[in-house]
C-alpha cells in the first residue's frame, strides 16, 4: 500500500488524532500481490482512491476519485465496486464520500525506485505521486522513520517518506509536495 496526504510527516490520523491542517486530502494505492474477493482473482492489480474531506475523516462529506487498473476485467471491476464501497467505509469509520461519477479505469503502474520509500505511481492525467526519503532540514541527510501501529486505521506497520511530487486532478484538485508518504504491507480479510 502506498499512502500520501497533506499532513506533516507521520500523519496524525495514524495515531487516531486530527489531521495536521484540520482536513484530509489524501491518496492510497493498493497493489494486490495475491488475493480474491469471493471467487474473483485480484492478483497483480492496482486500485487507487484519492479523497478530499473538508474536515477530519470521521466528519464525512468528502469527495473521492477512484481509479481501477485498466487491466481489470468486468468481474474485477464489479468486485471493486462491491468491496471498495463496503471496506472503504469501514476503513474510514463510515465517513461519507460522494463517489458518483468519480470512478475511472486508468493505467495505474506502480514503480519502485531506489530504496523502499522511493516509489512512484502515475495514472494518466489523474494523478502523479513520487515519494522519496525524508531529509534532515539542517544537514540534508536522509532519515528513515516508520511506525508500528496496532490500532492503525490504514496499516499496522509502515515506513515514512516525503512527497517529491503529489498532484491529483480531475474532480479533485490537490497538490502537496514535501508532505507525508508511507509504504506498508496490508492484509484484508472478510466476506
Amino acid at each position: 500500500m502506498l499512502v500520501a496526504c497533506n499532513c506533516d510527516y507521520g500523519c496524525p490520523c495514524n495515531f487516531n488524532a486530527l489531521p495536521t491542517t484540520g482536513k484530509c486530502e489524501g491518496h492510497w494505492t493498493w497493489h494486490v500481490e495475491e488475493g480474491t474477493y469471493g471467487d474473483v482473482s485480484l492478483d497483480d492489480l492496482n486500485f487507487t482512491v484519492a479523497v478530499d474531506w473538508p474536515g477530519p475523516i470521521h466528519e464525512g462529506n468528502g469527495k473521492a476519485l477512484i481509479l481501477v487498473d485498466e487491466r481489470a476485467d468486468e468481474a474485477q471491476r464489479q468486485n471493486d465496486r462491491d468491496a471498495g464501497g463496503r471496506r472503504g467505509r469501514r476503513a474510514v469509520g463510515r465517513a461519507r464520500l460522494d463517489m458518483a461519477d468519480r470512478r475511472r479505469a486508468a493505467p495505474c503502474p506502480v514503480r519502485a525506485l531506489a530504496g523502499r520509500v522511493s516509489w512512484r505511481v502515475r495514472a494518466a492525467d489523474y494523478l502523479e505521486i513520487e515519494s522519496e526519503p525524508i531529509r534532515n532540514p539542517v544537514t540534508g541527510a536522509e532519515v528513515h522513520p516508520g511506525a508500528v501501529l496496532p490500532e492503525g486505521i490504514v496499516f499496522k506497520q509502515g515506513e515514512f517518506g516525503s512527497s517529491r511530487t503529489f498532484r491529483i486532478s480531475n474532480g479533485i484538485e490537490l497538490e502537496h509536495p514535501g508532505k507525508y508518504t508511507a509504504i506498508a504491507q496490508f492484509e484484508y480479510a472478510g466476506p
